[in-house]
């Protein structure tokens, strides 16, 4: 079912990528300690999840609920799922918690002349590609959404 707003590609591929992250959080939590490794959660976290504690299963399930909600949003603001509410708010908050995250471990790293590993860059240069895509299409989208909110 569609809604009054046009399709736009990049927030249909941003919906997209959030949800490919947010399934790859809860892949991890079945891939056990060696997953937390490889994707970069920390030694902490690894340990924590050999043990068997709760504690990464519910930080991880809470990272994935996140990702999952902010794919809803760009869907809402794709036109593919009812409008949600704040949703010009909440595309601004996405987007610029992508971008940060990506862009300042970036500079963090340019700036410190310190390399923090390659997930470290690797998750960077995906979270600001995935904050790309949430801006642009959130721009697109402005001012129907605007007329939207006003319904």
């Amino acid at each position: 079912m569609t809604h009054a707003l046009p399709a736009n590609p990049y927030l249909l591929i941003a919906a997209t990528l959030s949800a490919i992250a947010a399934l790859l959080h809860i892949a991890i939590i079945f891939g056990g300690p060696d997953w937390y490794r490889f994707f970069g959660a920390g030694e902490g976290m690894a340990q924590m999840a050999e043990r068997g504690e709760l504690q990464p299963t519910l930080i991880t399930l809470g990272i994935a609920a996140v990702l999952l909600s902010w794919c809803l949003y760009a869907l809402s603001a794709a036109g593919k799922f009812p409008p949600l509410p704040l949703l010009r708010t909440g595309l601004v908050v996405i987007t610029s918690i992508y971008l940060l995250r990506g862009l300042s471990v970036l500079l963090l790293a340019v700036l410190q002349d310190e390399f923090r590993g390659a997930f470290w860059i690797w998750s960077s240069l995906i979270c600001t590609a995935f904050g790309v895509f949430y801006a642009i299409g959130s721009w697109q989208q402005w001012s129907y959404l605007s007329v939207m909110s006003r319904q």
